[in-house]
């Protein structure tokens, strides 16, 4: 199968690389998964790779000890937010993946959603509201605005930490103390009913590619965390859509890639409604997951691009923002 991207790179010339890994969100256990997955590909494909965990380095020594561009396999708040982008934008470090904008963007669900709302493009009916808020009385009548079931995350973290199905009234106040323990602001969000679907992006622009959707089925259809990550019954199923329907999934992820100003990769979460088949989009991942469960390999495996192959395409795309102008 033709790779949709060239993988004739010279890991040499790339230079002494720090993988970020581990950081300070939620999501570190995943972070430190993923960051070691990268290092040993790099390092298998030739690359003079480095684990850098900001947690416990000031990233001051990137710059001290000589490296020449980061792979960002950090996820979550202060690695996949724009701070950590910003910084190396200041260090004049090459990264991989989205810019400062587009990483912050990204990141707040809310404002992702405004973005493509503003542009048409469809995502599910919501609210935003602040801790202060969020008093019983307001929490009571948000059902009646969105409707049963209710999700309700923390609209700044990700791998489903701190997410509620809410099923029924008396499940609200207990989802809405659970996200609060994450974020100060949440996302209340209209539940679609079908199927759970992702799509990957590699490359920037008009240039940019989509790689084949995938479907989720996981266990009692509840993708949160520990059927991410600590189990193996969760099935990643290829080619369950017709073929159109695949096709207009991935020009809607395309298109909503680009409107966030997202480079180098992504990947969107969508729900496909079963009653007229009509996809909405969830969020934008700019900094997925490359774990031995993850959805960007899998669907990068699928089209002829094997993990490490992929680790290294990711890192020869590094640069700056202010590249761009330059």
């Amino acid at each position: 199968m033709t790779s949709p991207i060239d993988l004739n790179i010279d890991a040499l010339a790339l230079g002494k690389v720090a993988v970020l890994l581990g950081g300070t969100s939620a999501e570190r256990p995943v972070s430190l998964m993923s960051g070691n997955g990268v290092l040993a590909a790099l390092r298998s494909a030739g690359v003079d790779a480095h684990a850098f965990d900001p947690a416990e380095r000031p990233l001051q020594a990137l710059k001290d000890e000589g490296f020449a561009r980061a792979f960002i396999a950090l996820h979550g708040r202060g690695g996949e937010d724009g701070t950590l982008q910003g910084a190396l934008e200041w260090l004049g470090l090459p990264y991989t993946g989205s810019g400062v904008t587009a990483s912050g963007v990204a990141m707040d669900k809310t404002m992702t959603k405004r973005v493509w709302s503003a542009e048409g493009l469809p995502t599910p009916q919501y609210l935003a509201l602040s801790r202060a808020e969020l008093t019983r009385e307001r929490v009571r009548t948000i059902p009646d605005e969105l409707g049963l079931p209710v999700i309700v995350k923390p609209p700044h973290e990700g791998s489903s930490i701190g997410i509620t199905k809410a099923a029924g009234y008396s499940d609200m106040q207990g989802a809405v103390e659970l996200a609060l323990g994450f974020d100060d602001e949440l996302l209340f969000e209209q539940c679609i009913e079908g199927p759970e679907l992702t799509c990957a992006v590699l490359g920037e622009g008009e240039g940019a590619v989509a790689l084949p959707v995938i479907e989720i089925r996981a266990e009692a259809g509840n993708y949160d965390f520990a059927n991410k990550y600590e189990t193996d019954t969760t099935q990643y199923l290829f080619d369950t859509l017709p073929a159109a329907l695949a096709s207009e999934i991935q020009q809607l992820v395309l298109r909503a890639y680009r409107l966030l100003g997202c480079r180098g990769w992504g990947r969107a979460d969508l729900m496909l409604r079963k009653s007229d088949m009509k996809p909405f989009l969830l969020e934008m991942n700019t900094s997925p997951g490359m774990t031995s469960h993850s959805l960007v390999p899998k669907a990068a495996q699928a089209v002829g691009i094997a993990y490490p192959h992929l680790c290294l395409w990711l890192l020869a795309q590094a640069r700056l923002d202010r590249a761009a102008s330059a």
